[in-house]
């Protein structure tokens, strides 16, 4: 690995928290959370208990 395909530590001014540069052949963060959410529709059921579970969202998703 070369030091140009290495992550560097960004400063943001006003944040808390500091951001690591993007390196080639990775996903960026809009890719990246898609995969998290998982995208992909859910097959339909006709039990309304399973339904009603996947509609719901926890408190802490906000």
């Amino acid at each position: 690995m070369t030091h140009e395909e290495r992550q560097r530590v960004e400063r943001i001014p006003g944040a808390r928290r500091a951001r690591l540069t993007r390196v080639a052949g990775t996903l960026d963060d809009s890719d990246a959370e898609a995969t998290l959410r998982d995208d992909e529709p859910q097959p339909e059921t006709t039990d309304p208990v399973v339904a009603r579970l996947r509609r719901e969202k926890p408190p802490h998703y906000g």
